[in-house]
Order: structure tokens, then C-alpha cells, then sequence
């Protein structure tokens, strides 16, 4: 599999990352016990989008000066239309961290504790499916088709709607915690793990950091598939994943308060889906320029957002 991505690029690319991920924890160092300011998360949320344009930006000069302008073209187009659809897919997964966080009465401050150690799994996690799947699409072709064919289910999913919340209650992996390990009955300041009564005991808090890790996963279920539908290259399709997940902490703490006014979100997610995976089931009998693509994303995002506005002014 071709790709632009080499050693230098890489060890560039992850420590943008980790510069990154360093102020943001020293950020949270300073301010532990405060909440967050929806203009401050605002800011945040405007940086971190700063920082994935730039990067951009120097990604066009540097393909541009070594492999020409086609190319640097077609490269940074597919990176910001992969960010694009990974960040509007990641919106879904905000309100479900917003329903956790509020079945376990965890207070903002300590949100931030949980949301930067899960950002921080969460890019582990996705660098090793990210590999396992750009290896699985060279070895196997065909699994574009199942990747379509999945996509196109939980678009209908999305469009067809659930007729109530799901109850953290019911999930088989908090069952599965709470049958095999001691869990504390109320918060322990902000530790996640404890000793009393001579033995080692979980506390919530824990108990929701690793609900909102496996929470990325499923999601990345969706997200990893759907951008391999705008690019093959896994330097894109990791580089543009990683920087829509970079900013998931301050786009949470900016849509805690909107969560209930998105009433057509979901409705737009399953249209993206359905187009992400309609075009990859006809990847060889028709193809969908990636400019036409991201033009789509955006118009899809414009109009849910237009209309979940208007529908909460009503």
C-alpha cells in the first residue's frame, strides 16, 4: 500500500501529539478543581482546530516541495475531509460520555480527570486498529465491501432512531465489573482505585473511565471504517483520526450544554453514513471525488445544525 507517510513525517506527527497532550494535562494540573467555562472550552475548542488546519497546511508545503502539487493536493484534501468526518462522528460519542457522566453523578471537575486519561487510551487504542486496518485493506481488499456494507447498517440504525434512552444499567460490561471487583459505593475524592478494609476497591470513577474507553472503541467500530472510504493511506487516515480525537475533552465540555438542542444529530450521522458507505460498495463502478465528499459532510453538518437550532428556538 502507497503512502506518504515515512519516519520523519511520523516522529513529526506524534510529537505535535505529545507537545499537545502535555499542555493539555499541565492545563488540568493547575486548574483540577475548577469547572469548565463554555468560553474557555470554546478557546480550547478553536485551538485544537487551529492546530489540525496547521498541520495541514505544513503537510500541503511539505508534499508540495517532494512530490509535487497534484499530489499535495489530493493528500491534504483527503486529511482534512477524514478530520472533518472523524470529528462529526465524534459528536455522537460526547453525549454518550454526557449520559455516563451523569448516571454516576461525576462532577465536571473530575470529568476533565477522566476525559484526558480516556483521550489519552483512546489514541493508543485507535494507532493500533488504525495499523491492524490499513493492514487488513492491503492484504484483503475485499473487506472494503463488508466496511460498506457495515456502514450502510448503522447509518439506517442512526436514521430509524431509538425510542428511549439506553440505560448505563443494562450494560454487560458494568454487570461484568461489578461481579468480579470490589467497587467503592460512593466517590473517593478523585482516586480511582483505593484500599480499605485491607483489600484494594475500584471506585466509581474508575468504573466510568472504563466505560468511556470501551464506549471510543465501539465507536471506532464506526469512525476507523469510514474514513478508509477517503483514503488508503494510513499516515492520513491515523494523522486525521488522531487530531479529531486531540480535541474531544474541550468539544465535550463545549456540548454539555447543547446535548439536549442536537435533536437532528443523529439523523445527519446516518446520512454521512449512508453516503461514507454507499461509495465504498461502489468503489468499482463509480467513483466519488473526495472534494464532492467533503462538500457533502459539510452541507450534511450546515443543515442538522441549522435545523436542531431552529427546533430548540420552538
Amino acid at each position: 500500500m502507497h503512502s506518504i507517510g515515512n519516519i520523519w513525517l511520523y516522529l513529526i506527527f506524534f510529537g505535535i501529539v505529545a507537545i499537545m497532550l502535555i499542555i493539555d494535562f499541565l492545563g488540568f494540573k493547575n486548574k483540577p478543581q475548577h469547572d469548565v467555562p463554555l468560553r474557555q472550552a470554546a478557546y480550547w475548542s478553536i485551538a485544537w482546530v487551529s492546530v489540525a488546519m496547521l498541520f495541514a497546511g505544513g503537510l500541503w508545503l511539505y508534499l508540495q516541495q517532494s512530490v509535487g502539487l497534484v499530489i499535495a493536493n489530493q493528500k491534504t484534501l483527503e486529511y482534512i475531509t477524514g478530520y472533518l468526518l472523524e470529528k462529526s462522528l465524534a459528536i455522537d460519542n460526547v453525549f454518550v460520555w454526557l449520559m455516563i457522566f451523569s448516571a454516576f453523578a461525576i462532577p465536571p471537575a473530575l470529568q476533565r480527570k477522566v476525559l484526558l486519561y480516556g483521550v489519552l487510551g483512546a489514541i493508543v487504542l485507535r494507532t493500533v486498529f488504525i495499523f491492524i486496518g490499513a493492514w487488513l485493506v492491503q492484504e484483503f481488499s475485499w473487506i472494503l465491501y463488508l466496511f460498506g456494507a457495515f456502514l450502510v447498517y448503522t447509518g439506517f440504525k442512526f436514521l430509524k432512531g431509538q425510542d428511549e434512552e439506553p440505560n448505563i444499567e443494562d450494560m454487560k460490561l458494568l454487570k461484568w465489573l461489578r461481579g468480579h471487583f470490589p467497587i467503592t459505593s460512593g466517590l473517593r475524592d478523585n482516586h480511582f482505585v483505593v484500599f480499605e478494609q485491607g483489600k484494594r476497591w475500584l471506585t466509581p470513577l474508575f468504573v466510568v473511565l472504563i466505560l468511556v474507553e470501551f464506549s471510543d472503541i465501539i465507536f471506532a467500530v464506526d469512525s476507523i471504517p469510514a474514513i478508509f472510504s477517503v483514503t488508503n493511506d494510513p499516515f492520513i487516515v491515523l494523522s486525521a483520526n488522531l487530531m479529531a480525537i486531540l480535541g474531544l475533552r474541550a468539544m465535550f465540555f463545549l456540548l454539555a450544554g447543547a446535548a439536549q438542542k442536537m435533536q437532528y444529530l443523529p439523523y445527519g450521522l446516518g446520512i454521512i453514513l449512508l453516503f461514507i458507505g454507499t461509495k465504498m460498495l461502489m468503489l468499482d463502478f463509480f467513483h466519488i471525488p473526495i472534494w464532492a465528499s467533503l462538500g457533502f459532510i459539510a452541507i450534511v453538518l450546515a443543515i442538522t445544525a441549522f435545523l436542531s437550532i431552529r427546533h430548540s428556538k420552538r
